[in-house]
């Protein structure tokens, strides 16, 4: 199967203590490696208000993992978090596709600079700096 790389973003409830949070990530990342994925970076992204009320909280706490792994990985992931009752939003995005279109373009932009014409090369300017011509006009 072919790996990927996906950001999992989720939010939890504000009132969540924090090793209850740690608690949740650790049973998160042991889902994806006994699911055959890998963890790649989990971060706490802290408490931060919400856009708008989501079941009744203006603000929660926010986790963002990357996660290396096939569709079936994230499918059991997302089901994991559809269940478990503190988390109130998640949201996963695949980022492998991005990731290789960036690299793309720097490459092309790389050779763009290398081709650029030196500026011995390059034509002179009309004569704008005499102020005779400028003002005449």
């Amino acid at each position: 199967m072919q790996q990927r790389t996906y950001e999992l973003m989720f939010i939890v409830r504000p009132d969540m203590a924090e090793e209850d949070v740690e608690k949740l990530i650790s049973t998160l990342e042991t889902s994806v490696t006994s699911a055959g994925g890998t963890v790649k970076n989990a971060e706490k992204m802290g408490k931060r208000r919400l856009a708008y009320l989501v079941r009744k909280f203006h603000e929660g706490m926010y986790v963002l993992l990357t996660i290396e792994g096939s569709g079936q990985v994230i499918h059991e992931v997302e089901r994991r978090l559809r269940v478990t009752e503190p988390v109130i939003k998640f949201i996963t995005v695949r980022v492998d596709e991005e990731q290789k279109r960036i690299a793309k373009v720097k490459a092309i932009r790389a050779t763009r600079v290398k081709r650029a014409p030196t500026p011995a090369a390059a034509p002179a300017a009309p004569e704008a700096s005499n102020p005779e011509a400028t003002a005449s006009a």
